[in-house]
């Protein structure tokens, strides 16, 4: 039997859902989305399928270890206790990539310096011979992935960046990339489309980067086939038997489709010089017999006798095409042509985020993409039946009401109450060196909102408008609102994240608005935790339990055993293990279980000494017979999930629920319960729990009403075994 492997599959920002399809399309049995890829495992020869075969893919990492480090110190020590002599010759050449986001490690070139010494060093002492470094064509390329006080050490089997497909030439200007098209046309179904017969059209092909991967697609062909090396073709690892014969399935698969009959795929650009190099690409490619490319702009772009399937594009912006006027008339240029003459067809096109993305009357996609460095959305719907665009202007964004006297008196009320309520709170953060607080919570009419500062990012929730609010106007102040902060906190804009806040029924538990799957370390006191402030209306992090998570590491000796229901990200469980206690956290959520394993690595906590239990709260409680010096219970106000014998409405079941908690605790042991239900009111039978609220919400979270409320039980020392 094949040995199984632990793959990495990373991905731009935007295309991880994407890939993680794609690899349960390749056979993955069990995939992972983690922040920045994927996590997969099976055996060698699937690792080198994911490098020949997939086109979103960035880079496959072979895992080799995971060890805790306190700084480049432990770093050098971990990396030089692996075995390299079974990966590189003590003659070959190495390259090392590190990315680092703990607090740990802050100068990654220092860290790649170090692992190369301890590479370099265990080979020396073995054989005499040390290997030398080459940052072009190692090898052998190591990755490694700092975050908090954790690291991850592997092998790089792609080599270079999978998107580099090696048929490119001169690509002109601010090339799309192909991971990104490729997963583009993943996105608008491109292979179903192929088996009806549909076509594709891209008005703006540049290069051709667009038409030549969904040609490629169409016709099997697998994208890295014409790759001569890979990361894994000199690494001593490397199973030459498995790669030759998934090489040779792959020419076999493009020969074979050789017979088979294509839709047309058709590209059109203005500039005979790109469709030139345009047609060399699809000439590398091998795919240019399957693409017609055509000198035309976009205005006269027609679909002649083609029937209605598939327009895709990625128009120009910025440098690629001249001034915001230019741009603007471009891109009302292609919204007419699409709309009035591509009417029935399917269009899914990438654009710069900073672009008038409205005038295209597309729905834009709540999810950032990365092009290298540009940040881009997804736009896509049915032409003919345009959404609603801004009026005509000579600028790239028109916001409405954006000289709206009163909305900019308005505006200056709101910042000037951001700068108040920071210049209240200061002392107090400076004091406890505090990163990570509430600023605002809906305090002004008409700028209902919740601020919350993240170190150095702001994440901004905006209640729901009224549908009686026009929407324009609406956008008009979300905008006033971000520009604010930005200005009372002396922020750059792209360091706010807006969101908007809808009922829970209507968003969900946690309400996943995005899939980025990018979190950020942020500090609270002695402990690092992981946030995510774009894919969920929360953040992972509540920051009204500051002062809880607190109270249980001030109250907690070393041995003992604490159980967190309801866990969510472990925060809780973070701060009493690190005060030495044995944890135990209860989720349904197996998301949230691997988030709070990450922040237990985060803060170099061994997760083999901790338990995680996924399981469905009640149906756990009334099964389990352990006990506990502390429990803490924090469930959701509601909770209907599928995957729970019955629903949770916390007005209705807190009794039973708290009683269920009680007879979990051990004789002078205690119980914290807490709900952000509001209007909760707590069963007056209950009259043994004490109420802590006001002791468990730092300045910044408190407010009438609470964010959230909290009691105590105790249980006497002396053993009660009556369960109340």
């Amino acid at each position: 039997m094949s040995t199984a492997h632990s793959f990495f599959v990373t991905a731009a920002r935007g295309l991880v859902p994407l890939l993680a399809d794609e690899l349960v399309a390749l056979g993955a049995r069990v995939v992972r989305p983690a922040p920045g890829g994927v996590r997969v495992r099976g055996p060698l020869s699937f690792g080198y399928r994911i490098c020949l075969w997939s086109r979103t893919a960035s880079r496959v990492i072979l895992h080799l270890a995971d060890f805790p480090i306190d700084g480049t110190d432990a770093l050098y020590a971990g990396v030089h206790a692996l075995a390299w002599e079974d990966h590189v010759a003590p003659t070959g050449t190495i390259a090392v990539d590190v990315v680092a986001s703990g607090e740990v490690i802050t100068h990654s070139q220092f860290a790649a310096r170090r692992v190369k010494d301890a590479v370099v060093d265990r080979l020396r002492a073995r054989f005499g011979e040390r290997p030398s470094v080459d940052l072009q064509q190692p090898d052998v390329r190591i990755s490694v992935y700092v975050r908090g006080r954790g690291c991850s050490v592997g092998i790089d089997l792609a080599g270079e960046s999978l998107h580099r497909r090696h048929w490119r030439g001169d690509h002109g200007p601010a090339p799309l990339k192909e991971t990104l098209a490729a997963g583009l046309l993943l996105r608008a179904g491109w292979p179903a489309r192929v088996a009806q017969g549909q076509p594709l059209l891209d008005p703006l092909c540049g290069a051709g980067t667009l038409p030549i991967e969904a040609a490629s697609m169409a016709a099997d062909r697998a994208p890295a086939l014409l790759r001569a090396r890979f990361g894994f073709s000199r690494w001593l690892g490397h199973d030459a038997e498995a790669w030759t014969a998934l090489a040779a399935e792959a020419r076999e698969r493009a020969e074979a489709a050789r017979a088979h009959t294509l839709p047309p795929i058709v590209g059109f650009d203005v500039d005979a010089r790109v469709l030139a190099h345009a047609r060399e690409n699809a000439a590398r490619a091998g795919v240019a017999a399957l693409i017609r490319f055509e000198r035309r702009e976009v205005a006269r772009a027609e679909p002649g006798a083609l029937p209605p399937g598939l327009l895709v594009g990625n128009p120009p912006y910025g440098e690629r095409l001249g001034t915001a006027a230019q741009v603007a008339t471009l891109f009302r240029e292609l919204a007419t042509t699409m709309h009035e003459r591509f009417a029935g067809w399917h269009a899914e096109l990438i654009v710069a985020e900073a672009a008038p993305l409205p005038l295209l009357g597309l729905a834009i996609d709540e999810q950032q993409v990365d092009n290298g460095p540009i940040a881009c959305r997804f736009v896509a719907g049915t032409l003919g039946q345009p959404i609603a665009a801004p009026e005509p202007s000579d600028a790239p964004h028109d916001d409405a009401d954006a000289d709206d006297p009163a909305l900019e008196a308005d505006r200056s009320a709101f910042e000037a109450r951001l700068r108040r309520n920071r210049e209240r709170l200061r002392p107090w953060l400076d004091r406890y060196d505090v990163r990570c607080y509430r600023l605002y919570d809906d305090e002004l009419p008409g700028f209902r909102a919740i601020v919350d500062v993240y170190g150095d990012r702001v994440h901004l929730q905006e209640y729901q408008a009224p549908r009686s609010i026009d929407p324009a106007r609406a956008q008009a102040r979300l905008v006033a609102m971000a520009e604010a902060v930005a200005a009372a906190l002396q922020l750059p804009r792209e360091a706010i994240v807006l969101k908007q806040r809808r009922s829970q029924a209507a968003a969900g538990q946690y309400g996943r608005l995005d899939a980025r799957g990018e979190e950020l370390a942020v500090r609270e006191g002695r402990w690092t935790f992981l946030v995510n402030l774009h894919d969920r209306l929360d953040t992972g992090l509540f920051l009204d339990h500051r002062a809880l998570r607190r109270m249980v590491a001030e109250h907690t000796r070393r041995g003992q055993r604490m159980l967190n229901l309801f866990g969510y990200t472990g925060t809780i469980s973070v701060a009493a293990a690190s005060a030495g206690a044995r944890t135990t956290t209860v989720d349904l959520s197996q998301t949230y279980l691997e988030w709070a394993r990450r922040n237990f690595a985060a803060n170099g906590l061994d997760v083999r000494e901790h338990g995680f239990v996924r399981a469905d709260v009640l149906q756990w409680l009334g099964e389990h017979r352990g006990q506990y010096d502390r429990v803490v219970c924090d469930p959701p106000s509601y909770s209907a999930s599928k995957a729970m014998r019955q629903t949770l409405e916390i007005q209705r079941d807190h009794v039973a629920l708290v009683h269920a908690c009680q007879r979990l605790v051990a004789p002078g042991g205690e119980l914290l319960f807490s709900t952000n239900k509001r209007g909760f009111v707590l069963d007056p039978s209950l009259t043994d729990l004490v109420d802590i609220t006001r002791h468990s919400l730092d300045p910044d979270v408190r407010r009438d009403p609470p964010p959230h409320r909290a009691w105590r039980w105790t249980r006497p020392a002396a053993a009660d075994r009556s369960g109340r």
